[in-house]
């Protein structure tokens, strides 16, 4: 099995389509053709069905691509490992992180680590909390910017940074004029959250239980900008993070919320068990230290 099968087996189970994945790799489709059929023929098993024209991986396959990921990942490790010693200014970090620090902690991050190793690249990918932890397990990313704190124990963590958060309602709102308030107060209102998966939506729900109640869900969202517009415009409340300077919706009144448990715990997660490249350990001593935050 050499490393130039299963990188193009990665490709054609990313495309699901063998035209494609021969255009994206720059290879005829008979080439990429022979070079799954070797590939079948040495795993001693299918790795795709085929479904209306198109190719959808099989258990056998999941499980390579998996495996694949990993391996390919090891091996571009060595060689970065390799590079970078005889040149630690230069490599690729690729980091992940929330929609809702694009604007803010993941630039100043950037900022005050390329500030000490400007040759440095930066792969950048969004997700969401589930969606980075996953990339960051398949290998995709190295680090990730996410919160709160992962479940897994094949994820390591480490706190950077603590939000308090914020009752959002519309200006006119019976809760407006406070300079504070409990998720208590809130009962009864219809809520703005994000979907089922993210981590604030959970960390809100707990909020609600904490003091017996179930929200009412008006609206679900995948962006916080999208919660704070539709509160705004009166059509329930949500709980943010608090807002950046000049971030808030005009529009809208944000509440710090007075209740214990209310903050969101940011931080920085890598796969405890992956070696990593001696630039991806520089910038996570970086972030771990916290310089960046006294820039």
């Amino acid at each position: 099995m050499n490393t130039e099968d299963l990188e193009w087996f990665v490709a054609l189970a990313e495309t699901a389509h063998m035209t494609q994945a021969a255009e994206r790799l720059n290879i005829t489709q008979p080439t990429l053709s022979r070079s799954l059929t070797r590939l079948e023929h040495e795993i001693g098993a299918p790795l795709f069905d085929r479904v209306n024209r198109r190719l959808r991986l099989n258990p056998s396959g999941e499980v390579l691509l998996r495996h694949a990921r990993r391996s390919l990942l090891e091996l571009r490790t060595a060689t970065e490992h390799i590079r970078v010693l005889r040149d630690p200014e230069h490599g690729t970090v690729r980091l992940g992180f929330l929609h809702s620090v694009a604007t803010w902690l993941a630039p100043e991050v950037i900022r005050g680590f390329r500030a000490r190793a400007p040759q440095v690249q930066f792969t950048l990918t969004q997700a969401a909390t589930y969606e980075l932890e996953a990339l960051v397990s398949d290998g995709v990313v190295d680090l990730a910017v996410t919160g709160p704190r992962p479940d897994s124990r094949d994820l390591a963590w480490h706190t950077i940074h603590t939000e308090q958060l914020c009752l959002v309602v519309p200006r006119g709102h019976r809760l407006a004029g406070k300079d504070s308030v409990e998720i208590a107060e809130a009962a009864g209102e219809p809520f703005i959250l994000l979907g089922p998966d993210f981590g604030l939506r959970r960390l809100t729900e707990d909020l609600l239980a904490r003091v017996g109640e179930q929200p009412e869900i008006a609206f679900e969202s995948a962006e916080i900008a999208t919660m704070e517009s539709l509160a705004a415009a009166g059509l329930g409340v949500t709980v943010v993070p608090r807002p950046r300077p000049h971030r808030a919706d005009p529009n809208a009144v944000y509440l710090p919320l007075t209740d214990p448990a209310a903050h969101r715990v940011l931080g920085l997660v890598w796969r405890a068990d992956q070696p990593e490249s001696p630039v991806v350990d520089r910038f996570r001593a970086f972030v771990v230290s916290e310089e960046w935050s006294a820039l």
